[in-house]
């Protein structure tokens, strides 16, 4: 719903109330009261007719009113201990390689420093192998493990039978292998041959949110109850750089392996086996400005060596763009008050010619809970600095990227799954879920808990969660 739809809406509804507040004082003062209830009284048919118009009214609500759009459950891949990419093995690799000059070896060192990545992060295997170069196998095995292990879990705790899923979905962001990626998981699970699958490449790290979006649209357009499973991976092994473009070898510093799985209905009667409802979502898509169309864009360097830059800008680009995605989720989720003040700072702001500049709603008087954007340290800070968060409310975010690095399109899932394990999040807490991608686009979510959410058999936090949060970051 756009912004001044909501306005519309808005407007209805004030006249709506102010018509049924009328005619409750007609109705006090006894009149029309008096007059309705004589009529009905000595006129059965008319009785009859009002019983009759009100049950099908009531029965036309619940009949056409959409479904809700349920979060079943879901699950994060966590790789074998093997593949923890601490600094020591980074280095090594970096050194065997023998493809990075000092220069280039020196400045990764620093940005894997004041990333705020830790040791316990994933790699690749080919990090590991004696031969280092990513080939095509590379990334179709960490494909394999992430999304078979993260869907045959889901499937585990779900009791879902493969052949209930009617919609498939598979983002991933830079690897996009023939076969798909979905035609991979139709034939491991063997689903059925009228499923229809997607697949969404060259989204970014948004793709995660923009898949459980379209799911949810898939579903309230249908008038079937049905199940849509989304999947969510990056494969690094592909976008591996191997040059000396500084802005190209940031990516591999902050990029780490994930994957994540999903499972939506609109099934009514799954409500008391569901974690979380959808309540809204919105997409922004700010690709008509060059500055975020370029904040981070796939090239070749200079020699030719294929890469993934990350501009200067990005850090400002997602600042001015989330400004921009809140004022218009704004309406849709913030109380009275809050809108009230906004509106009053945009007045003061229009009236001082610029001087004064709007206020930013407080979102925590909307949510309970906050999985923002682990796209780095730069970006989790400035996040928090524009939507005016403390640490309390970015620390599923700074937490994550120190255990699992930035994992791209899945990140925000292994933030709902630290929530979890701390056991945050009570039953009616409100959540909103953040994500920023490539060309550029911004991504919202907003769940509703259905449940005290407890830490899973697979969570991903299981065996280290006692050690966060951290003490200093």
């Amino acid at each position: 719903m756009e912004a001044s739809t909501y306005i519309i809406h808005l407007k209805h509804s004030f006249a709506i109330l102010f018509s049924i507040v009328l005619l409750l004082h007609t109705l006090l003062a006894g009149t029309l009261f008096t007059h309705l209830l004589r009529l009905l009284t000595i006129n059965p048919i008319i009785s009859l007719s009002c019983a009759w118009c009100a049950l099908i009214s009531f029965i036309y609500y619940y009949s056409s009113r959409p479904y809700p759009i349920l979060l079943l459950n879901y699950s994060c891949y966590k790789p074998d201990t093997s593949q923890k990419g601490n600094y020591k093995a980074s280095i090594d690799f970096v050194r065997r390689t023998k493809r990075f000059t000092h220069e280039s070896e020196q400045f990764m060192h620093r940005i894997y420093l004041n990333s705020g990545l830790g040791d316990e992060t994933y790699v690749p295997k080919f990090v590991f192998e004696p031969k280092f170069e990513p080939k095509l196998e590379s990334s179709m095995d960490e494909a394999r493990h992430g999304m078979f292990s993260a869907v045959e879990s889901l499937l585990s705790k779900t009791k879902i039978d493969p052949d209930r899923i009617d919609s498939l979905i598979i983002t991933c962001g830079s690897f996009s292998p023939v076969p798909s990626l979905s035609s991979l998981v139709v034939n491991r699970f063997k689903l059925k041959p009228t499923i229809k699958a997607y697949n969404l490449n060259g989204m970014g790290c948004s793709s995660g949110v923009l898949a459980i979006d379209m799911a949810s649209k898939l579903l309230k357009s249908s008038k079937q109850i049905g199940y849509a499973l989304v999947v969510i991976i990056e494969t690094i092994s592909s976008s591996w750089y191997f040059g000396e473009n500084r802005s190209m070898l940031v990516t591999n510093c902050i990029f780490r392996i994930g994957c994540a799985a999903a499972l939506i209905t609109n099934d009514p009667s799954r409500r008391r086996f569901a974690k979380m409802e959808l309540v809204d979502s919105l997409r922004t898509h700010h690709g008509a400005d060059d500055r975020s169309y370029r904040a981070a864009f796939q090239e070749e360097d200079e020699k030719g060596t294929l890469g993934i830059s990350l501009n200067k800008d990005l850090v400002r680009v997602a600042g001015a763009n989330l400004r921009e995605h809140i004022r218009i989720l704004g309406p849709r989720v913030l109380p009275l008050s809050q809108l009230v003040l906004y509106l009053y700072s945009e007045v003061v702001s229009v009236l001082s010619r610029g001087e004064s500049k709007p206020r930013v709603p407080d979102f925590t008087t909307a949510f309970d809970h906050f999985c923002v954007h682990t796209g780095g340290k730069a970006v989790i800070e400035q996040v928090g600095k524009v939507l005016g968060l403390g640490d309390e409310k970015t620390e599923p975010a700074k937490m994550t990227l120190h255990r699992f690095g930035n994992t791209s399109s899945s990140l925000v899932f292994y933030e709902l799954a630290y929530l979890e394990a701390k056991r945050m999040v009570r039953e009616g807490d409100r959540m909103w879920v953040v994500a920023f991608g490539t060309g550029f686009k911004i991504g919202s979510l907003v769940w509703k808990s259905l449940t005290d959410l407890d830490q899973d058999f697979d969570n991903p936090w299981n065996d280290c969660i006692h050690r966060y949060p951290l003490k200093t970051w």
